[in-house]
């Protein structure tokens, strides 16, 4: 388990360019923030892991990429326009607001307003006038446009049950308190799964879902010893939800959840569906007048129409772009008593997969023989490959330990005269020498990448 604090990381995400308050030259603006050049490729590594474990190793789940703006229909119908909400008071004494449940300790309560419902959707105007019927949302979730293009899958990629869609991207919530940096924010990326399953084989599907989020979780970096799982009472349910378990994990403001996986039964198929009176949908949903789609699938055996009961393993990237970071992130004493950071990070998330560093800046030799080194290491690897001309070797090392490159190679004087290089492994700091041609292989090897 890590010891690092928030103000550590926070540090290290400024000054090595992971992340950055958006727009800081005015000030920024509270709940927002801007993934800069090393942030960026480690979010989409994190995605691209997502992608790979639910599309092209799985024969079951198909990918859409749905829209943002989202019809006020569709979360009319979700629940989400009468239920989306948290609770809010002001403090008559300091002037702020808070969500109920996160008041600080200096209000006293004796000072608080009575708690009143706040709906944390964005509304925006759609088209040249402005009227009551020119709105719709920013969508507060990416899971309704899944549900709502279920009928658009099958029709063109037939699928029995069970089967899932999934979509990464873009969500907002108008979060009345956004806090601990970017574990709860305004603007922040989901990855979600919608499975669905036959009624009566969703509790099977529920708990090997777990399982393998769980499992998902460990193989990008995430320890065990961090990780816990809560089951949610039924009182703290959402309405949707027969049954939910959150991966909790411990950040450095403390247990919180990682991702959810929920058992949202028949509901949001049920809901959005035609047709409501002929489906026998177990889940109470709202009378649907206006879909003009059928949601079910046709038993081949019975004949029967059935509206599939959905699993959704839902996740925050950002929230798991923080825990990596927290996991991987190392302060090491050295043999000369100095200290040193590290970003343990797996290598397939690693920002830079491979630092190529001429030994001297302005020796042209060397520095020609880095760059087509650097180039063709690039042609074969993906992720990036950077060359690093930036002088003394030792601060390099120190570099790219901090942003967590796998390793790093050094071309020298001896490169010239016998086609060799130094690799330096980060986590061990052990040096090997290679020659050009092998480097691929061994990278392969030790790192896969």
């Amino acid at each position: 388990m890590n010891n690092a604090s928030m103000e550590d990381l926070v540090s290290l995400c400024k000054r090595r360019g992971f992340i950055y308050q958006s727009n800081e030259i005015y000030g920024g603006l509270q709940g927002l923030y801007d993934y800069g050049p090393l942030g960026v490729e480690l979010k989409n590594n994190l995605k691209k892991s997502w992608w790979k474990s639910m599309i092209y190793e799985r024969d079951d789940i198909e990918g859409i990429d749905s829209s943002i703006l989202t019809n006020p229909l569709v979360l009319k119908y979700s629940g989400h326009e009468n239920t989306f909400t948290d609770p809010l008071v002001d403090c008559k004494s300091c002037g702020e607001r808070f969500r109920a449940d996160q008041v600080p300790d200096y209000c006293k309560k004796e000072d608080l307003t009575e708690p009143r419902q706040f709906n944390l959707m964005f509304k925006t105007n759609v088209g040249p006038i402005e009227d009551g019927n020119s709105f719709a949302y920013l969508r507060p979730e990416t899971a309704q446009n899944i549900f709502t293009n279920f009928k658009n899958v099958l029709d063109s990629n037939p699928h029995p049950l069970p089967f899932g869609i999934a979509q990464m991207g873009k969500a907002f919530r108008n979060e009345i308190t956004p806090r601990n940096f970017i574990f709860r924010v305004r603007e922040f990326e989901q990855m979600e799964l919608e499975f669905f399953v036959k009624p009566g084989e969703d509790e099977e599907w529920h708990k090997k879902w777990t399982d393998l989020r769980l499992q998902w979780w460990e193989d990008q970096g995430v320890s065990k010893e961090s990780l816990e799982i809560y089951h949610v009472p039924d009182d703290e349910l959402a309405h949707y939800s027969k049954a939910t378990v959150d991966i909790m994990y411990n950040f450095p403001h403390g247990l919180e959840e990682l991702e959810g996986i929920a058992n949202r039964t028949d509901f949001d198929l049920g809901s959005h569906t035609k047709g409501q009176k002929d489906l026998n949908i177990d889940a109470t949903v709202a009378e649907n007048t206006q879909s003009n789609a059928k949601l079910a699938i046709q038993d081949l055996e019975t004949k029967q129409w059935v509206v599939p009961y959905v699993i959704e393993p839902s996740a925050g990237v950002d929230r798991g772009f923080l825990a990596i970071l927290n996991e991987a992130y190392k302060v090491e004493r050295l043999e000369n008593n100095k200290e040193r950071t590290v970003l343990s990070l797996k290598p397939h998330l690693a920002p830079i997969k491979i630092a190529v560093i001429p030994l001297k800046r302005n020796e042209n030799s060397i520095v020609m023989t880095s760059v087509d080194l650097k180039n063709d290491l690039q042609r074969t690897i993906e992720g990036r490959v950077l060359l690093e001309n930036t002088g003394n070797i030792g601060k390099n090392y120190r570099k790219h330990d901090e942003i967590g490159t796998p390793a790093c190679i050094t071309v020298d004087f001896q490169t010239l005269e016998d086609n060799s290089v130094t690799i330096r492994d980060r986590d061990s700091m052990d040096q090997k020498r290679l020659k050009i041609d092998e480097i691929r292989n061994f990278l392969t090897q030790n790192y896969n990448i």
